[in-house]
């Protein structure tokens, strides 16, 4: 399909509006971190600040974690949120940005953003926990497209 029958399709680039609408309505995505020749893909949870950030919090069972190490060796990641209501109604956002650790007295702000962020029931009976990790995902470019009905 070429960029013109994307475009007659009713398909658009999203604001950056519209895509802080769509941040604040999804609590969940895929994070994209390098490793070797292939992509690592997580699907998290997430908060966005409403500006420039998505929060990210990494709950750490048993004593490695690939996907902290992954982070905390990234350059950049790319993180894809996307709202599929139906086939001629979605919403698709791929962010790429820098990884900061939160630091300890910076979780107020990483608690207030993953307000809307989904929380699996699943962590809270894992065992043993070592640890929780806070990331700050400086938000540096984004693609959107949506198609609505």
């Amino acid at each position: 399909m070429s960029i013109h029958e994307i475009r007659e399709s009713g398909t658009s680039r999203m604001t950056e509006e519209e895509l802080g609408q769509l941040l604040t309505d999804q609590g969940v995505g895929v994070l994209g971190l390098a490793e070797g020749g292939l992509p690592y893909l997580l699907p998290l949870s997430f908060g966005y600040d409403g500006e420039e950030a998505l929060y990210f919090v990494y709950l750490l069972f048993g004593p490695e974690s690939r996907k902290e190490d992954l982070t905390e060796r990234a350059d950049l990641g790319r993180f894809v949120v996307y709202d599929a209501a139906a086939v001629h109604d979605w919403r698709s956002a791929s962010l790429v940005g820098r990884f900061e650790t939160v630091a300890d007295d910076e979780w107020d702000d990483l608690r207030a953003a993953m307000e809307n962020a989904w929380h699996p029931d699943l962590f809270s009976s894992a065992e043993p926990m070592r640890g929780i990790e806070g990331y700050r995902f400086e938000i540096e470019s984004w693609t959107a497209i949506q198609q609505s009905e």
